[in-house]
């Protein structure tokens, strides 16, 4: 089986009783699964430096990147998230919007219980946007 076909051990769960949103309210993985914390994804290449500064949309997109890097070094996939925090370094809405519709584009069906949070500065210079995650993962026997 390859990764591709090796299904999930992440079940995402929806409230009737809650406001739709476009991710899911909860996310549950077996008592076997192996969880993988991730650092928080940054918006940096490959030399260390921080990419499309003043854009947050590039920036997420950067941190995708790197998050789906980091997911594949720890044998994990963008299915295999169980939730994720998207912080933006902005008080405005428009930008925490821009950030997360490229996060939220990235994972597709796999609508992964999320926090968007605005926030005053992140670590790196010029950096507007970090993606922290945690996954879950069924290790074949």
């Amino acid at each position: 089986m390859t990764d591709a076909e090796r299904p999930s051990a992440v079940r995402l769960l929806r409230s009737a009783a809650l406001s739709p949103t476009e991710y899911a309210c909860a996310a549950t993985a077996p008592a076997h699964a192996r969880l993988v914390f991730l650092a928080g994804s940054c918006p940096l290449d490959a030399d260390g430096a921080t990419v499309a500064p003043g854009d947050h949309a590039a920036q997420a997109e950067q941190c995708i990147a790197n998050l789906r890097q980091a997911l594949a070094d720890a044998g994990a996939r963008m299915t295999d998230v169980i939730s994720t925090r998207v912080l933006v370094a902005s008080s405005r809405q428009a930008d925490l919007v821009a950030a997360w519709q490229v996060v939220r584009d990235a994972f597709g069906e796999h609508d992964v219980p999320s926090t968007l949070l605005g926030v005053t500065v992140l670590g790196y210079d010029d950096q507007l946007v970090e993606v922290e995650a945690v996954a879950a993962v069924v290790d074949a026997p």
